[in-house]
């Protein structure tokens, strides 16, 4: 009896086995088998020529295999089907720069990407991926890599090989810590962390100093050190974590969360009584004939008292900003911070910002934006016809211009 069991279970096993391996047969073949009709439209659109191809939300479970044959293509988007890979043949456009991949069912990024070296930006987000292969180094002209809602649960170290890499959206995840030599990354301007498992403020952050947008929206965190070091950073989102005040950060920085609306209308409300003591000190020097002297400075007896009045207010605030801490006070909610945008000077999103020519693409923002040479950051609701999200902070994923 006890041998016929043995034997009973390896049979089993062999068993499995072979339907481990029909079940592998029968995807092959499905992936060879001729394409079914295009959908309506599509075949104008493989014809037209146009360096820009959207085959998003068109149902695809294979992208067709003609895409491979248009070298002339720079953009590609495929987004909202149910695509698992990609066919090999899309390594031959070596013209691509920008490939849209999210709202797949996609495991792994395919290994004909890794072969798209010209690529500077790659959307990977709503997939399944848990990891990154040693392959991502080959796109050293990454420059923005969104990636949110997935399955990360470590930071992928993978990234710190792509030494232009300005824009990363890793929010959605389920990241708890990030790793302590994170600083690495030392030609990252934005970093979205939203929507993941922290509950403690990653202390890493404190040395990427070049950081101009950082949000940690939807964690845990219930203590936020200073953040005056940084001195890039422009905005900071903590909205949606256990915080009732806003950090310690710079003159300059926007601040979304609990509390951010009036902690902005009292440092404008202090901005603005400098000022005017600043000019009304100005006028009563002038008229008294005296030129100012501003913090042992004397200004040229030619300006006039405007132009002196102003470069009071402006070396008054500077001094002010060494000296005094922001007071920080109560309430907001998600979005509603009364911030309403952030011009930049450097951060790159799209390079040259066209829009996505879908229109269920196109996200417009309704709260605050960050514009700058190289980055757009819009606060919206994602406009994904097909698919509910939570509401994030960065929708924005507007093209690069033709």
């Amino acid at each position: 009896m006890g041998n016929s069991s043995r034997k009973g279970e390896g049979e089993e096993e062999e068993e499995g086995e072979k339907d481990a391996e029909e079940a592998e047969i029968t995807e092959k073949k499905k992936e060879e088998e001729p394409e079914v009709e295009l959908p309506l439209g599509v075949e104008e659109l493989l014809e037209s020529g146009d360096p820009v191809l959207d085959l998003s939300y068109r149902k695809f479970k294979r992208l067709p295999s003609r895409v491979c044959e248009l070298d002339h293509l720079e953009k590609l988007y495929a987004c909202g089907n149910s695509l698992r890979t990609l066919p090999d043949g899309i390594s031959q456009l070596h013209g691509l720069r920008v490939l849209a991949l999210d709202f797949n069912k996609m495991e792994d990024i395919p290994q004909a990407v890794f072969q798209l070296t010209n690529l500077t930006r790659l959307y990977v987000g709503s997939n399944r991926l848990m990891t990154l292969p040693p392959e991502m180094k080959n796109l050293q002209s990454l420059r923005c890599l969104w990636m949110e809602s997935n399955f990360f649960m470590t930071f992928p170290r993978e990234l710190y090989d792509l030494p232009n890499l300005k824009s990363l959206q890793i929010g959605d995840n389920r990241l708890k810590t990030l790793p302590s030599d994170l600083w690495r990354m030392e030609s990252l301007r934005g970093l979205w962390l939203y929507g993941n498992r922290f509950d403690t403020f990653p202390k890493v952050l404190l040395r990427m100093e070049s950081l101009e947008i950082l949000d940690l929206d939807r964690n845990k965190i219930s203590e936020i050190p200073s953040l005056k070091r940084l001195k890039a950073l422009r905005l900071f989102s903590y909205d949606h974590n256990p915080i009732k005040e806003p950090p310690k950060v710079g003159e300059e920085v926007l601040v979304v969360g609990e509390g951010a609306a009036e902690f902005l209308e009292v440092r404008e409300a202090r901005k603005e009584r400098r000022r005017k003591a600043a000019e009304e000190e100005a006028e009563e020097l002038a008229l008294a004939g005296e030129e100012p002297v501003i913090h042992g400075i004397l200004k040229n007896s030619g300006s006039s008292s405007k132009q002196a009045a102003n470069e009071s207010a402006a070396t008054t605030e500077d001094a002010d900003v060494r000296e005094e801490e922001p007071p920080v006070k109560e309430d907001d909610e998600e979005g509603g911070c009364g911030v309403t945008e952030y011009g930049g000077a450097e951060l790159e999103y799209d390079e040259e910002g066209v829009e996505y020519e879908t229109e269920e693409l196109i996200c417009e923002g309704e709260g605050f934006e960050y514009e700058g040479d190289e980055l757009e950051y819009e606060r919206a609701q994602m406009d994904y016809e097909y698919e509910d999200r939570e509401e994030l902070i960065d929708t924005g994923r507007q093209d690069e211009g033709a």
